[in-house]
């Protein structure tokens, strides 16, 4: 059983709207991405950043989300954490052995991409497949977790009071994917591209015509 998990409790203040909610072509931005890893996931674990905010997104998804796989909704249940609480709700309702975690901002999503992380996640033992870019940066939230071991180690960065969502990378076996080993999935690395600014969200805009299905 695959999870997909997605942290939709940003505020989006470089953007100047928050992410989840943000229309784009047609529906909140939270909605492409649910129905996008619906073809991949075998359930979507959306996680708010309180119950009120869970209760509003699962009012939103329902309008126009598919009947299955099911959507769930959480929260974070522990503040100042950011995404490192995010993934440890997440995780911990999520019922797959492995889980596809991201954020809720990144409109072209790509299937195969997500796929082959599956696959290398799977391989080998490893507890983690997370891509890395050129310039030795990594993409937490955009990979596939061991989902009892990622859950642990979250909850272990949070007793630390580390804040940074690298800390519970610490304690997993990560399979390094250099983003150049999924080029002939994405060529452009599409993929990766989250919107934080205006400047962001109207290119984003401009490539949805050739790139809106990844």
């Amino acid at each position: 059983m695959r999870s997909a998990v997605i942290l939709a409790g940003g505020n989006g203040r470089r953007l100047g709207a928050e992410k989840s909610l943000l229309e784009f072509e047609g529906k909140p931005l939270i909605c492409w991405t649910a129905e996008k890893l619906s073809w991949t996931a075998d359930e979507i674990v959306v996680v708010a950043r309180d119950e009120a905010h869970a209760e509003r997104l699962e009012g939103i998804i329902s309008d126009f989300a598919p009947a299955e796989p099911k959507v769930t909704f959480t929260w974070d249940r522990v503040a100042g954490f950011g995404p490192v609480a995010g993934l440890s709700a997440g995780m911990k309702d999520a019922r797959g052995n492995f889980a596809f975690a991201t954020g809720c901002d990144l409109p072209f999503l790509n299937l195969q991409v997500i796929e082959r992380l599956f696959e290398m996640a799977g391989e080998e033992d490893y507890d983690a497949a997370v891509p890395v870019q050129s310039n030795g940066f990594f993409e937490p939230l955009h990979c596939v977790y061991h989902r009892k071991k990622m859950l642990l180690a979250c909850e272990r960065a949070m007793e630390k009071a580390e804040r940074r969502i690298h800390a519970p990378l610490q304690e997993l076996r990560v399979r390094r994917v250099s983003v150049d080993l999924l080029r002939p999935l994405d060529p452009d690395l599409l993929t990766f591209f989250n919107l934080n600014t205006r400047e962001d969200l109207e290119k984003a805009r401009a490539l949805w015509p050739d790139h809106r299905l990844g």
